[in-house]
């Protein structure tokens, strides 16, 4: 059985070490007793241990990193590597965003590297999939996230999944006001969950939770949440203010 649903933030390239330290003085939702969703912000790398160092000492709300590279170390000006992360203190880490993927290059190989790195160095991974406008009107949905899905299944099948969490996101509703409506997300979750259970079978598919992401924000998150197979959000610019953050994780403890 899955727990509560999952409330998490991707900060992205954005709030430096004073303003998330700023950020959890005025993070106060009002959560029942015994209901808190499990909540997870990703600050950039520089942010990071003012995050860790700043969040209430609660351990339902943990800290990751926004990307690692594949390999331990090594000559790679400019990354991280999942031991590095996990030493620093992240607990979790995207794997795959769609700004990766469609900004960087990322291919689908590269992410299940990362997904096996991450297993190795003790991090949990939030496996992003999703597709892109174009794909989604030549009505390629299914082909595209269940490609980007079995291209990491291998590394849950061989590896395990305890602690993984997958999210969906469709990229055409990524900062652009635009929401996947929930007949939409519920038909990709169902198309995800239905290829976890055929994979990985039914008592480690049920314990992987779905995300849906694509501007999730205070208004249009119970709704969300209230889709069959959608197990929690992951949120872009409305988790940068504490205050908007703060009503979605009460929407996720059913506040």
């Amino acid at each position: 059985m899955r727990a509560g649903p999952v409330i998490a933030g991707n900060w992205k390239m954005n709030l430096d070490p004073d303003e998330v330290r700023e950020f959890f003085q005025n993070f106060r939702p009002n959560l029942p007793p015994g209901r808190t969703p499990q909540i997870l912000v990703f600050p950039s790398f520089v942010s990071l241990f003012a995050a860790l160092v700043a969040l209430p000492r609660d351990p339902k709300i943990g800290v990751g990193v926004q990307n690692i590279h594949w390999k331990p170390s090594g000559a790679f000006t400019g990354e991280v590597s999942a031991p590095m992360a996990r030493a620093a203190g992240a607990t979790h880490t995207l794997v795959g965003h769609s700004e990766r993927r469609h900004v960087f290059g990322e291919t689908d190989e590269q992410v299940a590297l990362k997904v096996s790195a991450a297993f190795s160095a003790g991090l949990v991974p939030v496996i992003c999939v999703g597709e892109k406008l174009e794909e989604r009107r030549a009505g390629r949905l299914e082909e595209v996230i269940l490609g980007q899905l079995d291209a990491v299944l291998p590394v849950l099948t061989g590896s395990g999944s305890a602690g993984v969490l997958l999210a969906y996101e469709p990229v055409w509703a990524i900062g652009t006001g635009e929401t996947a409506t929930p007949d939409d997300a519920s038909q990709a979750h169902s198309i995800l969950r239905t290829r976890l259970f055929e994979t990985l079978g039914g008592p480690r598919s049920e314990g992987i939770p779905i995300l849906y992401g694509g501007s999730v924000n205070p208004t249009n998150v119970a709704e969300l949440l209230r889709v069959p197979h959608v197990d929690g959000v992951l949120v872009g610019g409305a988790s940068l203010d504490p205050a908007s953050f703060s009503r979605i994780a009460e929407a996720g403890a059913g506040g």
